[in-house]
């Protein structure tokens, strides 16, 4: 597989051989969906509780007697048909949220994304990308010089620069390439390896 190659103005100027394994793989979207919901669902946290029948903060005294009054007989305010009562089958903070999605899965699901962004040309490679120092501006006029709206920044190590400068820009998101996710590889319109980035990646995925 060729990847498309550019210089620091975002000029196409050669290609470089990538793996077939990795970026020419079948798009599988069943495969892809599963990947994404399962990132997704085991970066949730269980923050959300409920209270239950027995937490609610009612009187226990029965609100009327069984018989003669002509209402539906009642034990106690708490009860779930109640407002304010407690909750049939509460929420709770240890709630599991997590989904098991196997290595080999995930590493397929990983490749699919990537080769699909190959095939749309939403995927470059560029020898290295650095600021010179941390200011977003910098950044900002770097990114648009070389023609991109929306964009994800993956290298190999992580410069301290170019992670500053890139706090403030919503539009532009930078990542060491062990930090690559498919939720990420997604959201951007397009994704900038650096050279070495390609072939770490290609080391963690073989």
């Amino acid at each position: 597989m060729e990847l498309k190659l550019i210089d620091s103005q975002g000029k196409s100027s050669s290609t470089m051989a990538a793996s077939d394994q990795l970026f020419a793989r079948e798009f599988n979207e069943a495969l892809v969906h599963q990947v994404v919901v399962a990132y997704q669902a085991n970066a949730r946290q269980g923050t959300r509780a409920q209270k239950e029948r027995s937490q609610v903060n009612k009187s226990t005294k029965k609100p009327w007697r069984q018989k003669g009054t002509g209402r539906a007989r009642a034990g106690r305010a708490s009860s779930p048909l109640w407002r304010g009562g407690g909750k049939v089958f509460a929420s709770q903070t240890d709630e599991n949220f997590t989904q098991k999605v196997n290595r080999k899965m995930y590493r397929a699901g990983v490749a699919a994304i990537l080769s699909q962004l190959a095939r749309e040309d939403r995927l470059c490679v560029v020898d290295a990308f650095t600021v010179e120092s941390p200011k977003t501006k910098m950044l900002a006029d770097k990114v648009k010089g070389m023609g991109f709206d929306d964009v994800l920044i993956v290298t190999d190590q992580l410069d301290e620069n170019l992670f500053l400068s890139s706090r403030n820009l919503s539009y532009v998101g930078v990542l060491r390439v062990e930090q690559t996710d498919p939720l990420s590889l997604l959201q951007f319109d397009k994704v900038l390896f650096t050279r070495n980035a390609i072939a770490r990646l290609e080391e963690i995925l073989k």
